[in-house]
């Protein structure tokens, strides 16, 4: 299996950049509140010092009662304005995951079929799930928090500095230890969390592909395989999180045992310095307790970079969906616009030159394919099981590129044309389908979002969708799991409405009617023949029916094709075609 790219560093920075900026305002309002903020929260420790010098000095009780209500006031302040900041942060962060969202869902849509076969569900679904709402806690959580505690270890560091810069010198002396351990963090734990996510992928890979084949696992007596198998997987998913843990175990002991060493020196260094009338003890006191008060964010900033690093981690895959372009988007993936079919009133000339074609890893499936469609004709696709006829529908589909050769519509390679125009010129069914959880109107809408009720309930009963009668609310019928199921036949009915509603230039039915019994699938097929009449089809058939009906029949026996003629033409060579027919008819 061959999975999703991930997005390397610079891509991740622009586009955090990008998602910043584009709710610029909010960012710029979120900022300037935790700064008053921590400004407010600068104010108490300064006051408390003044008490000190105050008491120190014989002073009234007068003047420290209006430094405590200052103070009072001042955290009074300093709560309300971080209040305010919370607020603003958390929406600011919630319309940038939905953003986000919203990109993730757009890049996973305009994935070509093969690389989301080539990947698995498994790891499309653990970036759909969990590193997308890895990134959304990031965002609307870590981000806030990290730009908090910067502003006040910042503000806080500063204040210590203006009482004296000597007390801000020795201030700094933990930050050696703390800067040393975090960059030694920092250069293990991206590679340390991108291993993480793609164990936790393949660990889901395996339970989905499991749970959907629990029947097969269940009939051949694979349990114990499988469970083998899960367990297996599970113990790397388990080794790449105790590699994180061993990160974290070294990272925190050593900052948090920085934290006590700054405020020793400072009150040993102060001492110091006050027997020498250079600071007072106020002073003194107000920056041990603005140290104290550095703790707290420095912990919180400290804590959440670990799950900085894992927002970071999940976002550069989830960017990498975006990466995804495989070899039918090469045009699009170096930025150059994609070319069009010349428009036409009716389908175009497919024709395919030379075309080889092997899968990732394996043999050569397709050698030296040539063909021409012509506009308008319906041509059946016929041979035993592995010659290669469901991939040479995936060619001409352009969901797959020739190794070598080239597969054109009116001149233009298939997998070179926009997704959106090559979608509306050629449309594949294959043997599996897929009911959508939804209505039956949703379920045709993702054909013809413009459709009308009239028009989806032509398009069943062209394909002869019988059971449509009797849904209990016609086309607002619920299907999915929990409501109304559809058997094996009825789904396919459903997906070759979809293909009706559709209405493309060129069909390619790939076994489309495998699931119906040999009755409804003919009647299915002459109601299709109606359909499609002056437009092009290209059928891979299995039942020799399907071939009888056709304009011209193609055989392809092990990748290649060694007869092409119409029906009565093959019978009369004697060769593999009429063989099967006879083969066929007993």
């Amino acid at each position: 299996m061959s999975g999703l790219p991930v997005a390397d560093r610079r891509v991740v920075r622009r586009s955090v950049l990008r998602l910043v900026t584009e709710d610029g305002r909010a960012v710029a309002l979120v900022l300037v509140l935790h700064s008053a903020a921590a400004v407010a929260g600068l104010a108490p420790p300064w006051l408390l010092g003044r008490i000190v010098d105050e008491v120190t000095a014989g002073g009234g009780t007068a003047a420290v009662d209006r430094l405590a209500l200052a103070i009072a006031g001042c955290v009074l302040l300093h709560g309300l304005l971080a209040r305010y900041a919370q607020y603003t942060g958390h929406r600011f962060g919630e319309r940038a995951v939905a953003r986000l969202r919203e990109a993730f869902v757009a890049r996973a849509l305009d994935l070509p079929i093969s690389v989301i076969e080539r990947a698995g569900t498994g790891e499309l679904a653990t970036r759909s799930s969990v590193d997308v709402t890895t990134v959304g806690t990031t965002v609307r959580d870590v981000t806030p928090v990290m730009v908090i505690a910067g502003t006040q270890l910042s503000l806080l560091f500063g204040a210590i500095f203006l009482l004296h810069p000597l007390l801000g010198l020795v201030a700094l002396v933990g930050l050696p230890s703390i800067v040393g351990v975090t960059r030694w963090y920092l250069r293990r734990a991206r590679s340390a969390y991108l291993a993480e996510g793609a164990a936790t992928a393949e660990l889901t890979e395996a339970l989905t592909t499991t749970a959907e084949g629990a029947r097969t696992v269940e009939a051949l007596r694979l349990g114990a395989d499988r469970v083998a198998d899960g367990t297996r997987r599970i113990g790397r998913l388990w080794a790449t999180r105790r590699a994180t843990l061993a990160l974290r175990s070294v990272f925190f002991p050593v900052v948090e045992a920085s934290y006590a060493l700054p405020i020793a020196m400072v009150l040993l260094f102060g001492g110091l310095l006050l027997e020498h009338g250079m600071v007072t003890l106020g002073e003194v006191v107000a920056a041990a307790l603005y140290l104290q008060q550095a703790i707290e964010p420095l912990d919180r900033l400290l804590q959440f970079m670990e799950q900085a690093q894992r927002g970071l981690a999940s976002f550069a895959r989830v960017l990498g969906v975006g990466q995804s372009t495989g070899t039918a988007a090469t045009p699009a993936a170096a930025g150059a616009p994609r070319p069009r079919a010349p428009t036409s009133a009716g389908p175009g000339r497919l024709v395919v030159g030379g075309a080889r074609f092997s899968y990732p890893g394996g043999p050569e499936v397709l050698h030296g394919i040539d063909l021409v469609v012509l506009p308008g004709e319906r041509l059946a696709v016929v041979g035993p099981s592995g010659a290669g006829k469901s991939t040479l529908a995936r060619l001409l589909a352009g969901i797959d590129e020739p190794r070598e050769g080239v597969v054109r519509l009116d001149g233009v390679a298939v997998t070179d044309l926009d997704p959106a125009e090559r979608c509306r010129r050629i449309a594949l069914v294959t043997q599996e389908h897929h009911v959508f959880i939804g209505t039956v109107r949703d379920n045709l809408a993702f054909a013809a979002p413009d459709a009308t009720d009239e028009q989806m309930r032509a398009a069943l009963l062209a394909v002869h969708a019988d059971w449509y009668a009797d849904l209990p609310a016609g086309l607002d019928t619920q299907l999915g799991d929990g409501a109304r199921e559809l058997g094996a036949a009825d789904a396919q009915q459903l997906a070759l409405a979809r293909l009706v509603l559709a209405d493309p230039d060129t069909l390619i039915l790939d076994e489309a009617t495998a699931a119906l019994d040999p009755t409804t699938a003919r009647r299915t097929e002459r109601a299709l023949a109606a359909v499609v009449v002056g437009r092009t089809v290209v059928a891979i058939a299995h039942r020799l029916n399907t071939a009888h009906d056709a304009d011209r029949v193609a055989v392809l026996e092990d990748g290649r094709i060694t007869e092409l003629g119409s029906h009565d033409e093959l019978l009369r060579a004697g060769g593999a075609y009429a063989a099967l027919w006879r083969s066929w008819h007993g």
